[in-house]
């Protein structure tokens, strides 16, 4: 076999092996963890749409405020 077949063999023997850990199952800590993180996000999610809110309302309403000033000079 020349050297560049037995690198190509090597590396594809490597692909596979990667192919296979990475589809193996999670195990129950890790998918545990991610629940928990994934609960953790959306509670923070809900948070930031609370504060967001009233953030853009303001800047509408302020802008409208500048219109009316502007128009009125």
């Amino acid at each position: 076999m020349k050297k560049s077949n037995k690198i190509a063999v090597a590396s594809g023997v490597g692909a596979v092996t990667v192919a296979g850990v990475s589809s193996a199952a999670l195990p129950t800590a890790a998918a545990g963890a991610f629940t928990t993180l994934s609960t953790d996000v959306l509670a923070l999610v809900d948070l930031a749409w609370g504060a967001a809110v009233p953030i853009v309302v303001a800047f509408i309403i302020l802008r409208m405020f500048k219109r009316a000033a502007s128009s009125a000079t």
